[in-house]
């Protein structure tokens, strides 16, 4: 089934790809990482965690195993069907609006960088909406190199490589991004469109947003814990 991709955004490779180039059986490959460790770390235990962005589940499942509850919302059906265990919702991300509150609300994979500002901007209006009062919205940012850094290649323990290929901008401060993942059996490509925050932009659209930065989670200032504005 042929679909529809965004404009500036493109995918190639074997399986189903999303319309924002992702390509769903890569995604089922990649491995888990540290992140769900730093995320436990940083919110209460057994938190109800509501994941914006959760793709194939790749730190869903790992999020269940540490015992937190998660819903998992991506808006890509064919993503979905690959997360067990959760309840799951299909919609864009920056319309949803549940009419409940998280404990937690995790924006990760670097949604915050989309190249649309509306977009953003909606992402981090869906995050104010669903999260708790006392609650926290965790962000991760990409790393301040990450557009600047290229080309660059990273070979995984697991046996593939990923290469950041190119980060060329294209008008109003957004880059176009062309990223290539190789396994000894197939071979996947992604364009997308992404938009470098500086530290003090990334607190800028926080605060737009009505959210503050409670603490920088790494040393890289990746990984961000934010909160509420009191009176937002």
């Amino acid at each position: 089934m042929r679909i529809e991709m965004r404009e500036g955004y493109e995918g190639t490779g074997p399986g189903a790809i999303t319309p924002d180039g992702c390509a769903v059986e890569l995604y089922s490959r990649l491995p888990v990482g540290g992140e769900p460790d730093i995320i436990a770390a940083a919110v209460p235990a057994g938190a109800r965690i509501l994941e914006l962005g959760s793709g194939v589940g790749r730190m869903t499942h790992p999020l269940q195993e540490r015992g937190f509850t998660v819903t998992a919302v991506d808006d890509s059906a064919e993503m979905l069907e690959r997360v067990q265990g959760a309840r799951t919702i299909c919609g864009p991300i920056e319309n949803l609006d549940l009419g409940e509150i998280f404990d937690v609300v995790l924006l990760a994979s670097f949604l915050v960088h989309a190249g649309d500002i509306e977009v953003r901007r909606g992402l981090l209006r869906t995050c104010v909406r669903h999260v708790a009062a006392g609650g926290y919205v965790l962000i991760q940012r990409a790393g301040e190199d990450y557009h600047t850094k290229v080309p660059r290649e990273r070979i995984d323990p697991s046996g593939f490589t990923v290469r950041m290929v190119s980060a060329e901008p294209v008008g109003d401060g957004v880059d176009s991004v062309h990223a290539e993942y190789v396994f000894p059996d197939a071979v996947w490509t992604q364009t997308f469109l992404s938009r470098p925050l500086t530290k003090d932009q990334f607190e800028e659209a926080l605060a737009e947003a009505g959210l503050k930065v409670d603490s920088y989670l790494t040393p890289d200032r990746i990984w961000v814990r934010a909160v509420p504005v009191a009176g937002d």
